[in-house]
């Protein structure tokens, strides 16, 4: 079992910042692959960004340079660095991990509000 718990999200101002964290905790050495997803109302949940399982990274075309996905493996965290927010990446962010054991691990989710 894996557990997941994010923090980071709010209400920003058009072309602000905002930093979402993720703190995995369980069977972490099960953990072959972490990722970003969002959802706003009314849509289905998207990819965000990605670490697969080869280490390297994924990003949806809507967020590449703008949005950056890392982890501190120490930590066992990940991380949205989320910059230049538009109105329309306002959503409920949710962390994912995929174990090997063909596991799927969702957190609560954060949401996040840009608008002026």
């Amino acid at each position: 079992q894996v557990q997941l718990a994010e923090s980071g999200g709010g209400l920003v101002q058009p072309g602000g910042s905002l930093r979402l964290s993720c703190a995995a905790s369980g069977s972490i050495s099960s953990i072959n692959a972490m990722a970003w997803y969002r959802q706003a109302p009314g849509k289905q949940r998207e990819l965000v960004a990605a670490f697969t399982s080869g280490g390297t990274t994924n990003y949806a075309d809507s967020v590449k340079g703008r949005f950056t996905i890392s982890r501190d493996n120490a930590k066992n965290t990940l991380y949205l660095q989320m910059n230049n927010l538009k109105p329309k990446d306002a959503a409920v962010y949710y962390c994912n991990a995929k174990t090997s054991g063909w596991g799927s691990y969702w957190g609560q989710g954060t949401q996040v509000t840009v608008s002026s």
